[in-house]
């Protein structure tokens, strides 16, 4: 059974800082693309930003030159630095990790306040 744990979400003021962990357990194999998703209330789920095999990255307008994704493949973990957070920001955040399968994790609350 493949399972996906994300950590580091919380309340944080505007223009604050916090940084989303995922760690994945169980027989995964051969992860291509790991990405974090989210959803506020309300609205659909949404790509916040996703890394590749070869260390590609994609990122939504909204997030891009104030989140960082990276990985480390040795541990199985996908990380989000999220910087200058907006009261937009929050959201539930969702981990995903692609191989065979997709995986999703149960999700993680960030909460901005203004």
């Amino acid at each position: 059974q493949v399972q996906l744990v994300e950590s580091g979400g919380g309340l944080v003021q505007a223009g604050g800082s916090l940084r989303l962990s995922c760690a994945a357990s169980g027989s995964i194999f051969s992860i291509n693309a790991m990405g974090w998703f989210r959803q506020a209330p309300g609205k659909q789920r949404e790509l916040v930003a996703i890394i590749g095999s070869a260390g590609n990255t994609v990122y939504a307008d909204s997030v891009r030159g104030r989140f960082t994704i990276s990985r480390d493949n040795a541990k199985n973990t996908v990380s989000l630095q999220m910087n200058s957070l907006k009261p937009e920001d929050t959201a539930v955040y969702y981990c995903r990790m692609t191989g065979r399968n997709n995986y999703w994790g149960q999700g993680t609350q960030v909460t901005v306040s203004s």
